[in-house]
Parts: C-alpha cells; sequence; structure tokens
C-alpha cells in the first residue's frame, strides 16, 4: 500500500506498529482502544469480540475490532492468562490541540506502557493476598544468579543461583514471567514452564553486569551499590535486567522499589518443586488454593499480611534466632489473647499500603489511593496505641508512628469517601485551598453570587428596579428603566451594552470578570485539584521509605496475630534448636483435621521419633494412613520453621535443612517418563542432594515394576538413606520382608498402622504404634472400593495358592500356579448373603411408632442381652 493510499492515522498506526511487533497494539481512538490487522484477528479470537472491518489496504480489507478505554483492564487480564503481551497506545493531545498543527494533523500517540505478566499493577489485575513476581536468570563465567521483583509492592530480591537450583527457587516464588539473555532459551524454557512462567528474552546488553552497574546506581540515586550490600558479577547482571526491561515496559516511569535484598540459599529450608506438589503447601493437587496448607492456616486479616505469610510458608527459616524471634512472638499474642482480639479488629481497617504507594509512584492511582493511605496511617496511630513498647515486635511497633505530618496534610486535603480517578474531582476537601473555595463557589452558587453583585448596585445607585439578567447573545448584564438611564449612565462604572424601547442594559468590568470565572469554574476547579493532587501524590511519595517499613510492620504484626488465632485451635509451640532430634507427641495433619471437623469426624494423633533410630521403616495396607502419617510430619518441620505453632501435643525439632517427600506419582506423558521413571527420577534426586539433616518422607518405593525389582530397589535405597544420606526419614512400604533391615541396621526401627479385621472386613484405626504389619490386607481394600464380589473372591483363592506356595519354597510356587484352573474353567464363587443375627431377626417385627417408652426401655435390655449371648 503506498503512503498516498495510506490515511495519516493508518500510517501513524502501521509506524507505532513496527516499534511493538510482538505485543498487541491496543490503539486509543477516542473513548476505545482499538486494534487492525492481524492484531484485531486475534485479540477478537481471543477476547470472544466482534471483528468488524475499517478501510482498505491495498484492495483488502481492514480487520478491526476495539475495547472500551474504561474497561479495558479486564481484557487486559484476559490476554495477559491466554500468553499475549499488550501495548498500550494513548493519545498524547485532544483533537482540539492536533487542529492548531494543521486541519488534518494527527492525534500524537504514544506507547505508554507494556502490560505482561511480570508487570502487572492494578487492583483488578492481581490477587491481592499472592505477590505478582518478575524474575530474571542469567549466568556469568559458571556463576548463576536470580533477581525477583513485585512492581506492585516494590519487593526486590536477588541471590545466587546455580542451574540445577533454578527449578525449586522457581517452585519456591511462583513468578508469572521470567527473563533469560536472548539466545538460551533452548536451556531454560523446560524448567520456566514447569514453574508456569512466561518466557521472556532481552538482549545481552541488559545483562551487562558493568553497565548495569551504572544503571542500578542511576535507578537508586546513589554513587555505589556498596550500601546495599556485596553483589557478584553475576547478582549485577540479572538486577540490571530487571531494571531494564522494566524501563522497556514502563517507558521509564519506573516504579517505587525498595534497594535490592541478598538472599542466601543456605538461610532457608530446601524444598524443592515435586516435593512442593507433594505436600501442597500453597496449592492444591486438584489446582487452586483451596485445599492447601496456606489456605489452611491463613488467618490474617490484610493482604501484606497474606503475602508475608505465602513468604514464609514457601521458604522456612534455618536461622535460629530467626525462628524463635518469630515464634515469641506468635506466643505473645496467645498469652495476650484479649489484645490479639482487639489487634486484629484494628487491622481490618488497614489497606493495601504498598501497592497504593506503588500506583501512585507509577501515576496509576488516585484519590483513592491517598486515601488508602491517610486511613492506613490512622490504623497505625491506633495500634501504636494498643500495643505495648516492650513486645516482641518492638521493631515493628516503632515503624507504627512517625506519620504525623503526612497524616495530617492527607486528613485536612482529602474527602472522607474520594473517588477513584483523579480526573473526576471533587476529593478536594473544602477549606484546604482559598482558591479552589473560590472557583467552586462560583461553579456551585453562581446565581447566589450574581444576586449578591445586584443587592450590592441596587445599594450602591439606589435604583430598586435594578437587575442583573442572562441571555446567549450578551451573557450576564444589568438591566433599569428608562427613567433611570441618565442616573446610570453618570456613574463611570456602569458601562452601556444596549438600549431598548423601554429598558437600558449595562455591564461593569467586575460583573464581566465574575462572568469569565463563573463559565470556566467547572473547568478551573478541576485543574486546581489536578495540580492539589500531583502535590499531594509527591508527599506520599517522598515518605515511601517510612511508607514501606510501616507496611512491612502491619504485615508482620497480622502475621504474628492471625497464626496466634490459628494457635488456639489446640496447636503447641514447637522446641526448635540445632540438634538432630525429631519427636513429635500427638501430632496431626493441618488440613485433613480441618477437613475432618468439618464433617465432624475426629482426627487420631499419632507419635513420631526420629532422634535414637533415625529412620521408621512403616508398613500397613493402603487407606489406612500411611501418606497422612508421612506428609503431616514434614508438614509440623516447615511450620515450625516458618515461626508458627504446631498441630500436637509437644514437638522438639532439630533444624531441618531440607525436605523431601516422594508420596504418589503419576505419569509425565509430555515428556515420556511413566509413573515408575518419575518415581525413579525424584528417588534419584534425593538419594543425590539430602544432607545429614534433611528430612526425607518415602512412599512405596519400586511399586512399578516386578516384585523382586522393586524390592531390591526399595532395599538398597533405605540402605543408602541410612549409610551414606544419615538423614531422618519415614519409609513407608507394602515390602513386609524389607522389617528385616531394622535389625541390621541401628537407625532402622519399624512401625505400622494398626487396622482391625472383623468378618472379613478391614477397619481402619489410622493409629502408628511400634512394630510390623502381618499383611496388607490388599484384597479386604480391594473389596472396601467396590469389587465385584465374585473377583474379591477370586483374588483370594490365588492369594491363598501363592502363599501357600511360598511358605513350601523350592518349585511349590510355580507348581501351584501351573495347578491352579482359570477363572473362566470354574463356577463362579457363590457368594452366600451375610448371615442374619439375632439382634436383626429381632428389629425386623419391631414399629417402632407403637412402642411405648417402657416397651422402648425393655426392648433395649432384650437386644442388649441378644449381644452378649453372640
Amino acid at each position: 500500500m503506498s503512503k498516498a493510499t495510506t490515511t495519516p492515522m493508518m500510517a501513524q498506526y502501521l509506524e507505532i506498529k513496527a516499534q511493538h511487533p510482538d505485543a498487541l497494539l491496543f490503539y486509543r481512538m477516542g473513548d476505545f482502544y482499538e486494534m487492525f490487522f492481524d492484531d484485531a484477528v486475534a485479540a477478537a479470537e481471543a477476547l470472544d469480540i466482534a471483528l468488524t472491518k475499517r478501510g482498505k489496504h491495498g484492495d483488502e480489507d481492514i480487520p478491526m475490532c476495539g475495547v472500551p478505554h474504561h474497561a479495558a483492564e479486564g481484557y487486559f487480564l484476559t490476554l495477559i492468562r491466554k500468553g499475549f503481551r499488550v501495548a498500550v497506545c494513548e493519545q498524547m493531545e485532544s483533537p482540539a490541540e492536533a487542529k492548531k498543527r494543521g486541519y488534518k494533523a494527527v492525534v500524537k500517540r504514544e506507547v505508554v506502557r507494556l502490560v505482561t505478566p511480570g508487570t502487572l499493577t492494578e487492583d483488578s489485575l492481581l490477587d491481592a493476598r499472592r505477590h505478582n513476581f518478575l524474575a530474571a536468570y542469567h549466568v556469568v563465567r559458571d556463576e548463576g544468579a536470580l533477581a525477583w521483583v513485585d512492581i506492585s509492592t516494590g519487593a526486590f530480591h536477588v541471590m545466587p543461583c546455580a542451574g540445577v537450583a533454578l527449578g525449586p527457587e522457581l517452585a519456591r516464588l511462583t513468578p508469572r514471567e521470567v527473563i533469560v539473555v536472548d539466545g538460551s532459551e533452548a536451556d531454560w524454557s523446560g524448567v520456566v514452564s514447569e514453574a508456569s512462567a512466561t518466557l521472556t528474552t532481552l538482549g545481552a546488553a541488559a545483562f551487562d553486569s558493568t553497565a548495569g552497574e551504572k544503571r542500578l546506581c542511576d535507578l537508586y540515586k546513589v554513587g555505589s551499590l556498596d550500601a546495599f550490600g556485596a553483589f557478584s558479577r553475576a547478582e549485577i547482571a540479572v538486577m540490571s535486567a530487571v531494571a531494564e526491561y522494566l524501563n522497556i515496559t514502563q517507558r521509564g516511569n519506573l516504579p517505587l522499589l525498595r534497594p535490592p535484598s541478598k538472599e542466601v540459599q543456605a538461610a532457608a529450608m530446601q524444598i524443592d518443586a515435586a516435593t512442593r506438589r507433594s505436600l501442597e503447601l500453597t496449592h492444591a493437587m486438584a489446582g487452586g488454593r483451596q485445599g492447601s496448607l496456606l489456605h489452611c492456616i491463613d488467618r490474617t486479616v490484610t493482604a501484606g499480611g497474606a503475602r508475608l505469610l505465602e513468604r514464609r510458608l514457601a521458604s522456612p527459616s534455618c536461622d535460629l534466632t530467626t525462628i524463635n524471634a518469630r515464634l515469641e512472638a506468635v506466643a505473645f499474642f496467645v498469652e495476650q489473647s484479649r489484645l490479639a482480639a482487639d489487634v486484629r479488629e484494628a487491622l481490618r481497617g488497614v489497606h493495601d499500603l504498598d501497592r497504593a504507594l506503588s500506583r501512585l509512584a507509577l501515576d496509576r492511582g488516585g484519590p483513592r489511593d491517598m486515601a488508602a493511605v491517610r486511613n492506613t496511617l490512622g490504623q497505625a496511630l491506633a495500634l501504636a496505641e494498643l500495643l505495648p513498647h516492650d513486645i516482641p515486635l518492638a521493631d515493628a511497633t516503632r515503624d507504627l508512628t512517625g506519620h504525623d505530618e503526612l497524616l495530617a496534610i492527607l486528613h485536612e486535603a482529602l474527602i472522607a469517601e474520594p473517588p477513584l480517578l483523579s480526573r473526576d474531582g471533587g476529593f478536594i476537601a473544602p477549606d484546604y485551598d482559598a482558591e479552589l473555595d473560590e472557583v467552586r463557589t462560583l461553579r456551585d452558587e453562581g446565581r447566589s453570587v450574581i444576586a449578591g453583585m445586584q443587592a450590592q448596585y441596587v445599594e450602591q445607585t439606589g435604583v430598586g428596579s435594578l437587575k442583573i439578567k442572562h441571555n446567549n447573545v450578551l451573557g450576564y448584564f444589568i438591566e433599569t428603566t428608562a427613567t433611570h438611564a441618565d442616573k446610570m449612565m453618570a456613574d463611570d462604572r456602569f458601562i452601556h451594552r444596549q438600549t431598548t424601547a423601554n429598558q437600558v442594559r449595562f455591564t461593569t468590568v467586575e460583573l464581566s470578570e465574575t462572568e469569565t470565572k463563573i463559565l470556566n469554574a467547572g473547568g478551573r476547579a478541576l485543574e486546581i485539584e489536578k495540580r492539589l493532587y500531583q502535590s499531594l501524590r509527591q508527599a506520599i511519595i517522598d515518605q515511601a521509605g517510612p511508607l514501606g517499613a510501616l507496611a512491612r510492620a502491619l504485615a508482620e504484626i497480622d502475621l504474628a496475630a492471625g497464626l496466634a488465632n490459628l494457635a488456639a485451635d489446640g496447636w503447641v509451640r514447637p522446641k526448635v534448636d540445632d540438634s538432630r532430634a525429631f519427636e513429635i507427641t500427638g501430632g496431626r495433619h493441618p488440613v485433613v483435621e480441618a477437613a475432618l471437623q468439618k464433617d465432624g469426624a475426629p482426627f487420631v494423633a499419632n507419635d513420631c521419633t526420629l532422634s535414637d533410630a533415625h529412620i521408621w521403616l512403616l508398613t500397613g495396607p493402603n487407606m489406612a494412613g500411611k501418606s497422612t502419617f508421612l506428609r503431616q510430619n514434614a508438614l509440623l518441620a516447615i511450620l515450625a520453621q516458618m515461626g508458627s505453632f504446631v498441630p500436637a501435643a509437644e514437638a522438639h525439632i532439630g533444624v531441618v535443612s531440607q525436605i523431601f517427600s516422594r508420596v504418589g506419582a503419576s505419569d509425565d506423558l509430555a515428556r515420556g517418563r511413566s509413573t515408575f521413571m518419575v518415581e525413579m527420577v525424584e528417588t534419584a534426586a534425593i538419594l543425590n542432594q539430602a544432607d545429614d539433616r534433611a528430612l526425607v518422607i518415602l512412599d512405596e518405593i519400586g511399586r512399578g515394576t516386578a516384585t523382586y525389582d522393586g524390592l531390591s530397589i526399595a532395599w538398597a535405597t533405605l540402605e543408602h538413606l541410612h549409610d551414606v544420606n544419615r538423614c531422618r526419614a519415614l519409609f513407608a512400604t507394602h515390602y513386609h520382608e524389607m522389617a528385616a533391615l531394622a535389625g541390621k541396621l541401628d537407625g532402622v526401627e519399624n512401625a505400622t498402622v494398626a487396622v482391625k479385621e472383623w468378618e472379613g472386613d478391614v477397619i481402619f484405626l489410622h493409629e502408628v504404634r511400634r512394630g510390623t504389619a502381618d499383611r496388607s490386607y490388599g484384597v479386604q481394600v480391594a473389596r472396601l472400593a467396590g469389587l465385584p464380589p465374585v473377583v474379591v473372591e477370586r483374588a483370594k483363592v490365588v492369594l491363598e495358592a501363592l502363599e501357600k506356595g511360598e511358605r513350601e519354597g523350592g518349585g511349590a510356587q510355580k507348581a501351584i500356579i501351573d495347578d491352579l484352573p482359570l477363572f473362566s474353567a470354574v463356577a463362579a464363587p457363590v457368594v452366600a448373603p451375610p448371615k442374619e443375627s439375632a439382634v436383626e431377626g429381632r428389629l425386623k417385627d419391631v414399629l417402632p411408632d407403637e412402642l411405648t417408652p417402657r416397651e422402648a426401655l425393655e426392648l433395649v435390655y432384650e437386644l442388649r442381652g441378644l449381644v452378649g449371648d453372640g
């Protein structure tokens, strides 16, 4: 299409689109964002909106679709979730301003923002109780580093990270977007996609550590990064890439970032991705938070507290000082339950300060964000009055105060319930700005102002018939009868405008100026409010440091009070030290217990001691509760080290450096892995990585292959954990032969989940005892699951034959199997109906409605006797 036949507007669109080929261009036209060509086709399908056309491109129609600008956020979210990026192109001037440059001048437009998964700030696009991390990873001279930032809160972190550790770290952080250097996509796409994140590439220049150091110094307006700590070249490179990407996506309008905080891998408990999924820490296997540990223990009442809880749960500490300080804070609120209730009530009035600050810094906020800051400062003062100064959270309580000047300004400046957008006006309180008050009076009370002037002129001239009127031609004018005209003419203040048959009309300089002010008052009031808004916005941003500290303090207090509220459900403070102890008395699985409580069923608590014997070999049938027991002990360690009380009667836990869980598995068909292969890969990772401070829980190792292959793998795995890894472990198995290891290995002890068999059925007691199971009860469990009775009976016959052959040894088993007739060759076993008991027989003839109270009591005694006879 030649330039001659391209409209100026379409030429502008094509030019801007060429600068953003990998994003959908939301091109602002009046009250709509329009999309054209391939963007329109893709967006119409993704958003399920109508695809229309606008003009011609050569000989073909130009596809077009659009969305209202005021509803764009919802469309952004849909597109982001479907893997698109959006370039937001705004009008930088009004059509009237464009016409001043020429009749055919096109309104200036620019891309003001790139919307990507990791750079969202709007409340409607974010989960208030979760972080929205953007991460960057890079390797410099065989040294890797990972940086991550949440621009909606300002949190910025960096840490050294080897390539093999990237997967577990991404599983911990769950970022929405990960940046890597252009050309390295093949190296990292698998691990990024497994973390359910979007992979984004940047040029190598963005990861240049030398230029990056200057970029970061400019960002924080410092001469050196030394004030923030010592960073390696790889760490500087990834932080630089984050800063450059934010500069690109925010078009130079950088968010309010806190100074980078360096994390050390050894300071936190290491939990790999498979273990996080298995333990359902923050997400249930079915998807979403419902059913996860996080959902079960979240008693926080603020968004900041909820995000802090998720961070703590995802990254339990290994530092004893940190752990015990957190436990001390929870213990304080447990002991001061009335105070804790008052604190939680006060916290309900707290807003999301971090995100309000971020939106204001990016100029995407509004008066309501300012009101959120004001209200939160007020609630912080109320909290400070509630809390004594010598509590374990003394540092946090100090940050609650010291904001009096900003609070006074916001109280004086803002109305109680301001509108969402500054462009709507009406958010500045009366008596804050004299000029604004005057303009508003003119805007809202123009008639009364004119009436006051009329009364003033009547008094000054003595002409009682003088009136101030208005029409569309003259505007406001003073009118009097012809008999008073000479008197008015003699007064220099009155300027003659018009004479009619019976009336003479005048004006004054004062009246003309007042008329202009009244006509422009609405627009002028908005201009003044916008100016005052920017002044207030800057006042808030200038206090970003103290306000960020306040936000962190509120989150800390909320989390401690929330965990104390949780502890009231019969949870105890764990003893955490640097020993290798693991002694749990009456431990419970928090999620399973909560689910049972809803149904009114009790949870059977169990002990676990891994101090003398550091490995328990656990046997028992399926459905007896082995997996629950394994998981609950891992969860107790995580809860204790994140700083929470635990669901147990007593708990003594030596610091756990790593947790590995291989409980349950499924096929990974996308990678061509069977269930057994997945199991072996995960087991290999455990044996290669677990140290002597690790806690390992393993269930049914070797079950996906032949019996003796599986038994040998399980046997060797247990020996390796005992002799080489020397870690604490819970090892569940159906291979009863392995019970012999307890007599061979000093650190192994047998335990079993008790069951009771009654009239062919198995009753699960869910009680863990020392010792071994006598058998697996697999056939009984199959019966409970609903297998046809003929199949269950046939399984019993086969099982008896196999067990007989095993007892006789030699070639007896093979001979017995060979002699066993096929199922089709024998008559289907007739399953006799269960024998009717004496109690059942007696009750058949009883009509409850016809019994008197005395007869009912006598019947109870009679039935009791029948039971005794049985």
